[in-house]
């Protein structure tokens, strides 16, 4: 009985190292969302180091600190590279080696953008114009495989597809948006403002006339929540007001209904040591146009600087007009525009 137990000791003993083996050397898959996995098997490498761990294990592969490397990184001795240099094996910089790696076809990669619509990359198509060379854009610099997403002004200063989508070996990213977003129609734009109706921007009309790259993104950024600028800005040439500069379209310096539909100015109440001071819009539209004091002499903004009545008499504000010649002078009369 006791040979026996002593016998079966030793078989369990025996045995559990290849165990143990089988289990460390089975083969690993490294999955990508896009592509085939990759198959790292133990077998073929061990068979030719003589079953050595050490030779990777932890010297190269450190089992406490598993991550994932980029190529680029490998290119530089990191993970496989250490050994794939195209001295001892092939190397991972080789395009012909690609395949020896990844197995199958590359898929597409379909990128889901809020507002555009989806975007579809072919690598089929792709790969037939470069002559199947990975490389092209795997190289370190255009994919790099650690980037994430980048936006479109992005790309047209060179990032990802914009490395070739420039105009000059392929159709440029700054317009013709509907070559990779297909059936995108640009919805209409709301832009809220306090105190006056909101204004609303319509892509499909301006795009009857001018094309994306006119806009975008020279002067607006695809993206929500980008700066929002100043009618007084605008009047500057920024935003809508490098168009609207009253040469290539109707000025953003007046005409505000043209925008904010079904606009009224209200009246303007003027806290004042000497009683409030109130100022119609309405009554002084039947004569001016926004223009006329918009930005000029009053920013389109709460809170804009208060002029004292010795600013108004030198012409400051209302002074401008009301200076005895255009309209009664601000130098007298106060019961006119003060509730005493």
């Amino acid at each position: 009985m006791q040979f026996r137990l002593a016998i079966l000791t030793l078989l369990i003993i025996c045995s559990s190292p290849v165990a143990l083996l089988a289990v460390e050397t089975k083969d690993i898959k490294y999955t990508f969302k896009n592509a085939d996995p990759v198959t790292f098997s133990h077998e073929v490498h061990l068979k030719k180091y003589s079953n050595n761990c050490k030779i990777c294990h932890n010297a190269i592969f450190n089992l406490k600190e598993r991550r994932h490397f980029t190529m680029a990184e490998m290119e530089k001795t990191k993970s496989c590279g250490a050994c794939h240099t195209g001295v001892k094996a092939f190397s991972v910089a080789d395009e012909k080696s690609c395949t020896s790696c990844h197995k199958g076809k590359p898929r597409n990669i379909e990128y889901k953008v809020k507002g555009a619509g989806e975007t579809v990359f072919s690598h089929s198509s792709h790969l037939a114009k470069v002559n199947n060379q990975c490389r092209t854009c795997h190289n370190g610099k255009v994919i790099t495989g650690k980037d994430g997403r980048v936006t479109m002004e992005q790309m047209e200063k060179g990032k990802t597809c914009g490395a070739c989508h420039n105009g000059k070996k392929a159709f440029t990213v700054a317009g013709n948006c509907g070559n990779c977003h297909k059936g995108m129609k640009p919805r209409e734009i709301t832009f809220k403002s306090k105190g006056v109706s909101e204004a609303l921007f319509s892509h499909k009309f301006h795009t009857e006339a001018f094309s994306c790259k006119d806009c975008h993104t020279r002067l607006f950024p695809f993206k929500a929540g980008a700066k929002h600028f100043s009618m007084g800005e605008m009047e500057k040439g920024k935003s809508c007001g490098a168009c609207h500069n009253g040469k290539e379209a109707f000025t953003v310096a007046g005409e505000c209904n043209k925008c904010h539909k079904g606009y009224k100015p209200g009246v303007i109440t003027f806290k004042t040591e000497a009683g409030p001071a109130k100022f119609s819009h309405q009554f002084h539209l039947d004569m001016y146009k926004c223009a006329d004091c918009h930005t000029k002499l009053f920013a389109y903004q709460a809170g804009a600087k208060h002029f004292s009545m010795g600013d108004m008499e030198n012409g400051k504000s209302c002074g401008s007009c009301h200076n005895s010649k255009d309209a009664f002078s601000v130098a007298g009369d106060c019961g006119k525009c003060h509730e005493m």
